[in-house]
């Protein structure tokens, strides 16, 4: 299986630059897995395609506004730092910019000396570790002073950074949103759940290598990055009651999915866990828990492209995704959102 076989054309207008207004004004694609067949609808009517009996899993991972820029000392010159992982103890892996400036030992300084930092070493791909000194509370310096990571296919300014978290997010941690929570609303949640469905949630903190290109010719020669997730036994309950009864465990985005499908026991139950996953989800596959999907539309060859195909198949999803295209979908993440089903 090759990672071109995962490929599609995309005209560059089509990438979504910024959030709608409304956040569940966007358009809504569904897709049958079974028969391929497509439907165009908003997605407030996500509404009318769940099922009362349903369970509704959702990450609410909250992103980390893990973009600080700054100054080097004593020189003044312009550095930018993105937190990647924290190493405790106040050190954090980062990707900074010039990396040939910020060689062990320098010294950077961000918001008027609030944070100031020290390179401390370099990890074996060439991440930068540092030491962060600072007063109070980092997370509370970070809100003050940083700025949200946005994916590298987004060229303009976000106006509002809560534009860039779902509104159910709780959990700081992320280094990216789990972009298809994006679309929903605290109004449409209610819907959702005055209809009958159950709404359950999980965590897994998206790292950056959600956005590194698949660079091995053989799908099967990828290897992701790990990223932590974990699950509370109230959400094992909700799933493993949905399954006894017979509804469907539909995942918000593909971050649920791998949640559930990490941490999955025999026979698809649950119990309250967490871990580190590096799960690669391609076809052939065997889904565990999920049986329904909602997501965006994913960057050509990429293993999130991988995993919608495993779930629905290459040729219905290469379909879905050029029909897309030609009805003018807005992609990636501010973009329109499917429903695989």
């Amino acid at each position: 299986m090759k990672t071109h076989d995962f490929y599609y054309d995309l005209p560059p207008e089509l990438i979504a630059q910024t959030p709608l207004e409304r956040r569940d004004s966007s358009r809504l694609m569904t897709l049958d897995r079974q028969t391929g067949e497509l439907s165009h609808r908003h997605f407030y009517d996500i509404v009318d395609m769940l099922r009362p009996g349903d369970c509704l899993v959702m990450n609410d991972s909250r992103v980390l506004p893990a973009r600080l820029l700054g100054r080097r000392v004593p020189t003044g010159g312009a550095v930018e730092v993105l937190l990647l992982t924290d190493k405790g103890g106040g050190v954090w892996e980062c990707l900074t910019k010039p990396g040939r400036k910020t060689h062990t030992g320098a010294r950077l300084s961000f918001g008027d000396g609030e944070l100031t930092a020290t390179v401390v070493g370099e990890t074996d791909g060439g991440n930068k570790l540092v030491q962060f000194h600072y007063e109070g509370i980092f997370l509370e310096v970070l809100e003050r002073l940083g700025k949200m990571p946005l994916p590298p296919y987004i060229k303009e300014e976000l106006q509002d950074p809560e534009r860039y978290q779902t509104v159910y997010s709780r959990v700081t941690g992320s280094a990216a949103a789990p972009t298809a929570g994006l679309h929903f609303t605290p109004e449409l949640l209610e819907k959702i759940a005055a209809k009958g469905v159950k709404l359950a949630y999980v965590t897994l903190h998206v790292g950056l290598g959600t956005f590194r290109p698949v660079k091995a010719e053989e799908v099967t020669e990828h290897h992701m990055h790990a990223e932590f997730c974990m699950l509370s036994q109230q959400t094992a309950n909700l799933i493993n009651e949905t399954k006894r009864a017979g509804g469907r465990v539909v995942c918000v985005g593909t971050t649920s999915c791998r949640t559930l499908e990490s941490l999955a026991g025999d026979g698809g139950t649950f119990t309250e866990s967490s871990a580190w996953t590096d799960i690669f989800i391609y076809p052939g596959y065997q889904f565990k828990a999920m049986d329904a999907l909602i997501t965006n539309f994913h960057l050509p060859e990429s293993t999130l492209v991988m995993l919608v195909s495993a779930f629905a198949g290459r040729e219905h999803v290469l379909h879905a995704y050029e029909t897309a295209v030609q009805e003018r979908y807005r992609f990636f993440s501010f973009g329109d959102a499917m429903f695989i089903y």
